[in-house]
C-alpha cells in the first residue's frame, strides 16, 4: 500500500452521498433509476458519483435489456477494504443511510410483488405458457443431480408443481416453496389428481425460505432465478436451508452478449421476467459467496426452436461439512 493509493481511496471515499451510494451498492446491483428514486438526488448527480466510482474502479456494471446495472466490488488488495469497513461503520448511525435501507427494502419487496402479481394472474395458465421454454431435458437433468430415493428436497419457486410431482414420483420427499398462492392451488390441486404422495406445500419467498436451517438434503430453483428480486439473497437461502454434505442445484437462462439483450425485452413483457438470464461466472460467485464448494456451471443450447430464448445452465454446488458462517 502507497501513501498515493491510500490518498486516491480516501479521496473517493470523501464525499457523503457517494458513500451512500457505496452502502446501496455493496448490498444489492442497483441500477441509476433506482439510485434516483433511493436517495431522492438528480440523475445527473448520481451519474456524476458512478462515474467517479467508475474511475476509481470499485464498481462492476452489467446491461440487462435497456438497463445498466451496477455494484459494488472493490479490489481484492490495496486500501480498499480497511478504508471501506471505516467509511461503513461511520454510516451505520447515519440517519440519511437508514433511510437509504429502508427505501431499498420496500424496492426490493416492489420487485417481489410484481413477479407474484404476474403469477397470481396466470395462475393455472402457466403450464401452457411455460410450454415455450421446452425444458423437458434440462428438468431431467436437474432430477438426476438430486437423486437417489428417499431424500428431502426444497423445490423453490414449485409453481405448478411439475418438477415437484416428477421428484416425488422418483421417490423423493419435496418440500414445494412459491411465494403466489395461486400457484400453490393449482399446485395442490395437481398433486391431488395425480394421487402423488410425499410432497408439502409451502407459501414463501425465495428471499426468506419458510425453511428450517439444514432442513433438506438439497435445493433446486428451476427457472425461478429470473423471477426473484434478488438473486444473489436467494442462492444464500439455499444453501442456508441444505443440510453439511448436501447440494444446491440451480437451472436458468444465460445472460445474452450486449448486441441481443435488446431483442430479448418480450420475455419481461411476455413471460414476466425481472432478469433476462446470468453470467456463468456469476452464478459461480454467488455459489461460493454463499460458503458453497465443488461449484460446476453446465451451459446448454435453448431447448425451444420456435421461440428465440437464450441458452440455458445447470448449476451445482456442494454445501461442506463444516457450518456455513454469514
Amino acid at each position: 500500500m502507497t501513501v498515493e493509493a491510500l490518498h486516491r481511496v480516501l479521496r473517493t471515499l470523501s464525499d457523503p452521498t457517494r458513500l451512500r451510494i457505496l452502502a446501496l451498492l455493496a448490498r444489492e446491483e442497483l441500477a441509476v433509476q433506482d439510485l434516483v428514486r433511493i436517495l431522492d438526488v438528480p440523475q445527473s448527480t448520481v451519474s456524476r458519483h458512478l462515474a467517479v466510482l467508475r474511475e476509481a474502479g470499485v464498481l462492476r456494471d452489467r446491461k440487462e435489456g435497456t438497463y445498466s446495472y451496477s455494484r459494488f466490488e472493490p479490489p481484492a488488495d490495496g486500501p480498499w477494504h480497511p478504508a471501506w469497513d471505516l467509511a461503513r461503520n461511520a454510516l451505520a448511525d447515519d440517519p440519511h443511510a437508514a433511510r437509504d435501507a429502508e427505501r431499498l427494502g420496500r424496492l426490493l419487496e416492489e420487485r417481489a410483488l410484481r413477479s407474484q402479481d404476474w403469477f397470481e394472474e396466470i395462475g393455472p395458465g402457466w403450464d401452457r405458457l411455460r410450454g415455450i421454454f421446452h425444458d423437458d431435458v434440462q428438468r431431467a437433468r436437474a432430477i438426476g443431480k438430486l437423486v437417489p430415493r428417499g431424500i428431502r428436497v426444497a423445490d423453490i419457486g414449485t409453481g405448478t408443481g411439475i418438477l415437484a410431482v416428477e421428484l416425488a414420483r422418483a421417490g423423493v420427499h419435496v418440500i414445494g416453496v412459491d411465494s403466489s398462492p395461486r400457484m400453490l392451488a393449482t399446485a395442490g390441486d395437481k398433486i391431488r389428481e395425480h394421487a402423488i404422495n410425499g410432497i408439502e406445500l409451502r407459501r414463501g419467498d425465495a428471499t426468506a425460505l419458510p425453511l428450517a436451517d439444514g432442513e433438506v438434503d438439497a435445493a433446486v430453483a428451476h427457472m425461478v432465478l429470473h423471477y426473484v428480486s434478488s438473486p444473489p439473497v436467494a442462492v444464500r437461502e439455499m444453501a442456508r436451508v441444505v443440510r453439511p454434505g448436501g447440494r444446491v442445484v440451480i437451472v436458468d437462462f444465460v445472460a445474452d452478449d450486449d448486441d441481443k439483450r435488446h431483442d430479448r425485452e418480450w420475455m419481461r413483457s411476455d413471460l414476466g421476467v425481472l432478469w433476462e438470464g446470468f453470467a456463468p461466472e456469476r452464478i459461480t460467485r454467488w455459489l461460493a459467496a454463499a460458503g458453497l464448494d465443488d461449484v460446476a456451471v453446465e451451459v446448454h443450447g435453448s431447448q425451444s426452436a420456435a421461440h428465440d430464448l437464450p441458452a440455458t445452465f445447470i448449476a451445482t454446488a456442494h454445501r461442506p461439512d463444516s457450518p456455513i458462517t454469514a
